[in-house]
């Protein structure tokens, strides 16, 4: 029987219909957790990372479980010629792991951005989205293990159910996968068209992609869910069938494509414009969560977190007038869990702050919208999210220790998201 193991981490909850959808399949799935001993991943003919909310999708989705000792394993065993399939939260680990595309030494080299459902050139709304849409194959179907069975004319309805499902692409590597036939998945209308605007496209994503896989068709991540509905069992059966004719694949394909070395320039906020930084009250486990990470990888540092909101006016008003009537609409905050912030002059002088912004500023742009349509507040040219990280030392150099900060990927996605400085030692 071949044996599928079934990774699950802190927040996975697709476990069952994705156990279903491999024994349906007539292969053996068996639950494996993040904390066994990785070692164990050697005895499975397969692995399937589900789909859920790891770590809450704290930072951001998937990035603080490709950061676990699990994922150093998963890539030995890819290496093997084994498959590995990441549906929605699985597809997202997998993207922040490397090992989709699966470019030399595993960098990241693509994105899963926030959803952004556009219309006309208006943005209709961000975040979560669930619905069901359309699939079909952009890609030789024999090319991936997981579609080798799939008609090339077979539109597949299935769920989709995510926050951050947008791919991003640089166009250097676009052009590359499809020549290579690694786009494997498009979202398509009825008719097999593919439309760039919601509702055919529920995310935004670049070129309607729904799932792209590595150079060797090993390695699949998809943000549907074909393992909750029967329409996606070809994709089992598939991936079923080539293990059966072929234990062993021939690793005869890689992904020339090399992400550019991230540097980060110094931030100058423009003149006509105030910020607006936001902290919980509380404590921020999501700034825990990163904190935890980077100690677990050996980088002992502190990390403090705020939302920055920076609004730019036409200077018709005092800032100072427009900012109270900003914080009294409570749009950009609730006052009963979070309070203003002051992340840029903390009380040690071995600190980074950095603030970075997802590209194309759809949430900001939805609350600009609001702000001036709803609330009535004159004065505002426009809004811009963004998150402020401020990193300190608990133990030795942050000089020596920020290069390892920024190879781990974590506080942000260079092919999602701006990143820029704003104070270090």
């Amino acid at each position: 029987m071949m044996r599928i193991a079934i990774i699950q981490f802190p927040g996975s909850n697709c476990e069952s219909e994705s156990i279903r959808a491999i024994r349906t399949a007539g292969m053996e799935p068996e639950e494996f957790l993040w904390n066994r001993a990785p070692q164990d991943l050697a005895g499975f003919d397969g692995f399937f990372i589900v789909g859920g909310f790891s770590y809450e999708d704290r930072a951001r989705s998937g990035v603080v479980a490709a950061l676990d000792p699990i994922m150093h394993y998963l890539k030995i065993e890819a290496e093997k010629g084994k498959g590995i399939l990441g549906i929605c939260n699985g597809a997202q680990i997998l993207v922040e792991s490397g090992l989709v595309p699966g470019a030399d030494g595993y960098p990241v080299c693509m994105a899963l951005a926030e959803n952004k459902r556009e219309q006309n050139g208006k943005i209709l709304g961000t975040g979560f989205y669930n619905a069901w849409v359309n699939l079909k194959l952009d890609a030789i179907a024999q090319k991936s293990i997981f579609t080798k069975n799939i008609p090339a004319d077979y539109i597949m309805k299935v769920p989709v159910a995510h926050g951050e499902g947008r791919f991003l692409i640089p166009p250097e590597l676009l052009v590359e996968l499809k020549e290579k036939n690694l786009t494997t998945f498009r979202y398509c209308d009825d008719n097999g068209e593919f439309n760039p605007e919601f509702p055919v496209n529920p995310n935004g994503a670049d070129y309607n992609l729904a799932g792209v896989s590595n150079a060797t068709g090993t390695i699949l991540a998809l943000m549907p869910h074909p393992e909750r509905t029967p329409n996606g069992d070809v994709i089992f059966n598939s991936w079923r069938d080539s293990i059966i004719e072929n234990k062993t694949i021939i690793i005869n394909d890689k992904i020339n494509y090399e992400p550019p070395t991230v540097v980060l320039a110094n931030y100058h906020q423009p003149e006509n414009s105030f910020a607006i930084d936001v902290e919980l009250i509380i404590t921020d486990n999501e700034a825990v969560t990163v904190q935890n990470a980077l100690n677990n990888l050996g980088i002992d540092v502190l990390v403090k977190k705020a939302t920055r909101w920076e609004n730019e006016t036409n200077q018709l008003i005092s800032n100072d007038e427009l900012k109270s009537k900003i914080i009294a609409s409570g749009e950009l905050f609730n006052s009963n869990k979070e309070r203003v912030a002051d992340l840029e002059n903390p009380t040690t002088e071995n600190f980074i702050t950095i603030l970075t912004r997802y590209r194309g500023n759809s949430v900001g742009t939805q609350k600009y919208q609001i702000l001036t349509a709803r609330t009535g507040i004159s004065g505002l040219n426009s809004v811009k999210k963004g998150t402020l990280w401020r990193i300190s030392a608990k133990n030795g150099n942050l000089k020596e220790l920020w290069p390892k900060i920024l190879a781990t990927g974590v506080l942000f996605n260079q092919f999602s998201q701006d990143a820029y400085l704003l104070s270090s030692p």
